[in-house]
């Protein structure tokens, strides 16, 4: 099968996604990635979860971008790569051990939970700015402002940059997009205001984590400042991304399964193990960051070849019912556990309990305050985000009823 037979990221993919995954459903499937070349999609969940974790596929970034340089020509390789792609998320052993291992210094359970009541009162002034209104686009209003303000305090980024930062955001994960010229612009934006913004934390360091990230060092050894500009990408970006997509498709999945957010206003304790289904139902993120293999890699009767890029798709995983029953109905009391969307392995989201803790209490309190809340547009009217890698909604139109105290 040639590159150009191969199926490919559509508008039906973007915005059908699990329908048009069941369709490619199986061990292993050829793809034509987004970015002109083939790849494999794998769907199945055991695949996806063994492949997370083979040290036969590679997430190093020079690597990566070698390998594409051959498939599509070096002129036709974006910025981004070089610019923002020094971090952990794109390396292996022994780098990413190295990078791992400072980023936990700075980035502890301990810092997580000691945000509860600071993202219990930013959850609180959003839902009061929204009461009195008839309807509101809970992306815009609520589910990208919450994350995005926890994540930027956390980190020190200012006030004033938020908006800015959130459009580069945006531009650089929209990877079905054909305006590379924009991304390659969002590239440069992003990483000249990062730079700055390390040059600042190394000359008077605060109390936040990228502070902390600039002064952490592990027997002598430190970030360099390229990899403080792409950690303070992926903890900014990463760090709102997945929680505003998880916000919103929560929502979007309540309104759909009334009786279920029914069973979450009756007994509130069903929302950590609720948080784990959404999480699984329908997860901010579809095709994890792209790997590649080193070595010919078996995949049930298949076989990926050596050189070849591999996209894990954790949504259809996620709803494989080999490994979970009925995986097509949402179910909020369903024991939790083992689903994939914060990937598998040694590159397990780093920020997890604090996308969960963030989901739990803005979920928590939207139900509470908005017991009437329904959709305000036809669903065939919402429209998805034109990226392969996170899932969301690029509005969600509500209707918000009366506000409870």
């Amino acid at each position: 099968m040639s590159v150009e037979e191969f199926p490919v990221i559509d508008d039906r993919f973007l915005q059908h996604t699990h329908e048009r995954l069941d369709e490619l459903r199986g061990p292993v499937c050829p793809f034509h990635g987004s970015w002109g070349g083939g790849s494999y999609l794998v769907t199945g969940y055991e695949d996806a979860r063994a492949l997370l974790t083979d040290s036969r596929v590679s997430k190093s970034n020079q690597g990566a971008r070698e390998l594409l340089a051959a498939k599509i020509g070096e002129e036709n390789l974006s910025g981004l790569g070089t610019l923002l792609g020094d971090h952990m998320l794109n390396s292996d052993p022994p780098d990413h051990t190295r990078l791992r291992k400072l980023v936990n210094r700075a980035f502890t359970a301990r810092t997580v939970a000691r945000l509860r009541p600071r993202i219990e009162e930013i959850t609180r002034e959003l839902l009061d700015g929204m009461a009195g209104q008839e309807q509101a686009d809970l992306m815009t209003a609520f589910a990208l402002p919450l994350p995005i303000t926890v994540i930027c305090e956390l980190l020190g980024v200012r006030p004033e940059d938020r908006g800015e930062f959130s459009g580069w955001s945006n531009t650089l994960l929209a990877g079905a997009t054909e305006d590379f010229g924009a991304i390659e612009q969002a590239a440069v934006q992003m990483h000249g205001y990062l730079a700055s913004l390390v040059e600042g934390k190394r000359a008077e360091p605060g109390e936040d984590m990228l502070s902390a990230l600039v002064l952490a060092t592990d027997e002598g050894d430190a970030l360099t400042e390229q990899e403080l500009v792409g950690m303070a990408f992926l903890l900014l970006v990463a760090g709102h991304e997945t929680t505003v997509n998880l916000i919103g498709n929560a929502t979007l999945a309540l309104l759909r399964a009334p009786e279920q957010a029914a069973k979450l206003r009756a007994d509130p304790e069903l929302l950590p193990g609720a948080v784990e289904e959404f999480l699984r139902f329908d997860g901010p993120i579809n095709l994890a960051t792209m790997r590649y293999t080193t070595e010919d890699v078996p995949v049930g009767d298949s076989t990926i070849p050596a050189g070849e890029f591999v996209q894990v798709s954790l949504l259809a995983a996620n709803r494989d019912e080999g490994r979970f029953p009925d995986p097509d109905d949402l179910d909020v009391t369903r024991p939790p556990g083992g689903h994939l969307a914060f990937g598998h392995g040694i590159h397990y989201c780093v920020g997890a309990p604090l996308a969960r803790l963030e989901a739990e209490i803005a979920l928590g309190g939207l139900l509470n305050r908005f017991p009437d809340l329904t959709l305000a547009v036809p669903e065939d009217e919402l429209d998805y985000r034109k990226s392969t890698l996170v899932h969301g909604l690029n509005a969600l139109p509500v209707r918000l009823g009366a506000a409870r105290p």
